[in-house]
């Protein structure tokens, strides 16, 4: 199933942007804003616009009880944010790592709902 493969790399793209948040406040770098921070937030905002969909239709087709159109609006801002922050040093940290943390608590509660219906 498509969508789940694109959870999971949204999943994992949680994980890659924190690392990359604290890898750059080591470093204490500054990105090249047109080389590096926007073909990866493009390649990411296009996966998400892509995911949203299929999320809305999944959600529409089976009626997840605890699980709504709402929570893939709220992840897709989120991330379309905490890509692009992960890349700068100056980024407050809590709130930052709070972002990611909502994320990916989210995804995972939808991967699980993929699954159950998938293995049914």
């Amino acid at each position: 199933m498509k969508l789940i493969k694109q959870t999971k790399f949204l999943i994992a793209e949680c994980d890659a942007s924190r690392d990359r948040f604290f890898k750059m406040r080591e470093l204490d770098a500054t990105p090249q804003f047109f080389e590096e921070v926007k073909p990866h937030a493009d390649k990411v905002h296009i996966l998400l616009l892509e995911w949203k969909e299929q999320a809305y239709q999944w959600i529409r087709k089976h009626q997840p009880k605890y699980f709504h159109v709402q929570q893939v609006d709220n992840v897709v801002d989120a991330m379309d944010q905490f890509v692009v922050q992960s890349f700068y040093k100056e980024t407050s940290k809590k709130r930052f790592i709070q972002s990611v943390q909502s994320v990916h608590y989210t995804l995972s509660t939808f991967l699980k709902y993929l699954e159950e219906r998938n293995s049914e």
